[in-house]
């Protein structure tokens, strides 16, 4: 998964999925003085205040979280830590004193949204005891630095975590793929007691902003309760589960075909470490495993495409731009070509992650990639983009609302985008000639390679937050932290561990969004919210062939049409900003089940006969 960067909300980087808690304003916008009765002017002035000091400090945040991710060293690690605790403090103080006004009468439909966001937008509070926000913000930056410098083997020979993900996608010995995912999540190990230390602080700080935990706080991001958001959230994966359901069963036998019952069983859960993603978190990797004989062909191999015609990192970037460019959206500017970091330095430690990000909420527009030629990074690019184009679209708004619609919005963007890489797009771009272009036979292969990573995803994306909700509630306790993350991901994802676990592991840890504590719920609804949102401008460009075949490339009334959605930014509820450009207030998977309907029709025909489920 992909992560962008936003000095937001008082730096906290509420936009996309972040990498860390930012800093905010000076000490001087503290929470107004607690005399009296507050009155709503009293309201405007606080809430213009922490937008006023906010904006100001959040550069200087960013900036620092930049150097840190893009130069990992024990000085940096200091710097990062410094701010961050700064930012957190001062972020509790806002929320704080945004929740004197919760019975104040005639406040503004403003002022009421954004002391909302001030309340429930920090992703780790911290509890106004002496020294709290520095050592939970020191654990935050320590936990995600393991990471960053963790290191996994391959046949003994020490890597980085984003060699050894590529390798997985390609190596098909078990014996290898075993020792990469067990060597890697190793990783998590000197974690473990870090993260319970930080659960206990940041609980404590959400319950003094009146939360009952810290679970509760993310959920309340919404525009509806945490009962509610969850209730939401059930609901969208029981909508797909079905499809899943029958992914998982092809690709078991498929699994059990190449390797046997020894590797893998015709029956059960699916070894984790066979599905061509360190996390199993996506398939596509090993479609050439899975691909039917006859049916599994997609007509070509972008990848041989890039090379072949000589695509660099830098020209793979250059074509994400023109995607935009030719929908009416103004060109990068040039600092984003100075600034950005697109490949990965041989000097110094850095965070591979993909990341997109707004250093200073104008135009100082980043991404941070160690890319590859490869097809999964061409995709990768056009989804960094789709976050970059969001952020300048609402840079107009005040600061509190520079931030898209909710969470799963921006990474959805960047998905529908990335979505858009088709065979006619890639016609139009001259990447694949017209008589290339896969004919009505490779459907079958199409949407099974497109589901092997959109489909196979949406478990996962549900359980990493499933987890910690239970770790923030207590349901989950530290003496069995690595046994309730192994249950949940055969409960949702059907897979099991290629070796033996125990509470030695800390297997969350190997995930960067956990060490990072980026809330991970917004990628299940962005797989979702994509294909409203293709369906929505694939109708509006007039689009009559087959969905997964649509391109809108060039389509400026599609533009238009978006540009208005995402400069909304925060502004409304979520539902406003879906009704904006698709036309319906409710988030559903009804659009993602159409675009794989024939698929889902293909499949059960092919599972017919076998022992489906793994319960």
């Amino acid at each position: 998964m992909r992560l962008i960067v936003s000095t937001l909300a008082l730096g906290v980087a509420l936009a996309g999925c972040t990498a860390k808690d930012e800093p905010v304003a000076s000490a001087s916008a503290a929470a107004p003085a607690a005399q009296g009765p507050a009155t709503a002017a009293e309201a405007d002035a606080f809430v213009a205040a922490a937008e006023k000091e906010g904006m100001e400090f959040g550069e200087y945040g960013a900036r620092i979280a930049w150097v840190n991710s893009t130069y990992i060293t024990d000085d940096t690690d200091w710097l990062a830590a410094k701010v961050g605790a700064e930012g957190t403090e001062l972020a509790v103080k806002y929320a704080k004193g945004a929740a004197r006004f919760d019975k104040v009468a005639g406040l503004s439909f403003d002022t009421k949204r954004k002391l909302d966001i001030l309340k429930q937008g920090i992703v780790l509070p911290a509890p106004a005891g002496e020294g709290a926000a520095q050592e939970l913000s020191t654990i935050a930056t320590r936990l995600q630095s393991t990471y960053g410098k963790g290191r996994g083997t391959l046949n003994g020979n020490p890597m980085s975590g984003n060699d050894l993900e590529a390798l997985m996608g390609t190596s098909r010995n078990p014996a290898e793929l075993k020792e990469m995912w067990t060597s890697w999540h190793a990783v998590g190990k000197p974690m473990r007691q870090d993260y319970v230390r930080m659960v206990e602080i940041a609980n404590q700080g959400a319950k003094e902003l009146g939360f009952s935990d810290l679970g509760a706080m993310w959920r309340s991001n919404y525009d509806m309760s945490p009962e509610e958001f969850a209730a939401l959230t059930d609901k969208l994966w029981g909508e797909v589960k079905p499809l899943y359901d029958e992914l998982h069963c092809f690709t078991r036998g498929k699994l059990n075909a190449k390797y046997g019952a020894v590797v893998q069983p015709k029956t059960g859960p699916i070894r984790a470490d066979l599905l061509g993603n360190m996390w199993a978190q996506e398939w596509g990797s090993i479609y050439d495993v899975v691909a039917p004989k006859g049916a599994g062909d997609v007509g070509y191999d972008l990848t041989a495409l890039l090379e072949a015609k000589k695509y660099t990192p830098l020209k793979i970037v250059q074509t994400g731009e023109g995607f935009f460019s030719s929908l009416g959206f103004a060109p990068l500017p040039k600092t984003f070509w100075d600034r950005s970091m697109i490949t990965k330095p041989a000097d110094r430690e850095v965070v591979c992650h993909a990341s997109a990000w707004d250093v200073d909420n104008k135009e100082d527009l980043r991404i941070k990639m160690c890319t590859k030629v490869n097809g999964n990074d061409f995709v990768t690019v056009h989804h960094e983009l789709g976050h970059n184009y969001y952020q300048r679209a609402y840079n107009q708004q005040p600061y509190l609302y520079l931030n898209s619609a909710n969470d799963g919005f921006h990474e959805a963007i960047g998905d529908m985008v990335a979505l858009s890489v088709t065979p006619e797009y890639l016609v139009q771009i001259g990447l694949l000639n017209k008589n290339q272009v896969p004919d009505a036979s490779k459907d079958t292969g199409l949407l099974l390679r497109q589901a092997m990573d959109k489909v196979a995803f949406l478990p996962f994306g549900l359980l990493v937050d499933r987890w910690r909700w239970g770790v923030f509630n207590g349901e989950i306790t530290p003496a069995n932290y690595n046994q309730a993350w192994t249950d949940l991901r055969l409960q949702y994802q059907g897979i099991t561990p290629p070796v033996a676990r125990s509470e030695a592991d800390f297997d969350p840890g190997a995930k960067f969004h956990v060490p990072g504590n980026t809330p991970y719920t917004r990628y299940f609804l962005a797989r979702l919210l994509q294909f409203q949102f293709y369906e929505a401008a694939c109708k509006q460009a007039g689009w009559t062939g087959p969905l997964h075949r649509c391109s809108f490339y060039g389509n400026k009334e599609v533009g238009q049409k978006l540009n208005a959605m995402l400069a909304m930014g925060a502004s409304k509820p979520w539902p406003d900003a879906l009704e904006a450009f698709t036309g319906t207030r409710e988030m559903s998977g009804k659009s993602m089940i159409a675009y794989f309907q024939p698929l889902m029709t293909w499949l059960k025909e092919q599972n017919k006969g076998q022992q489906c489920g793994w319960q």
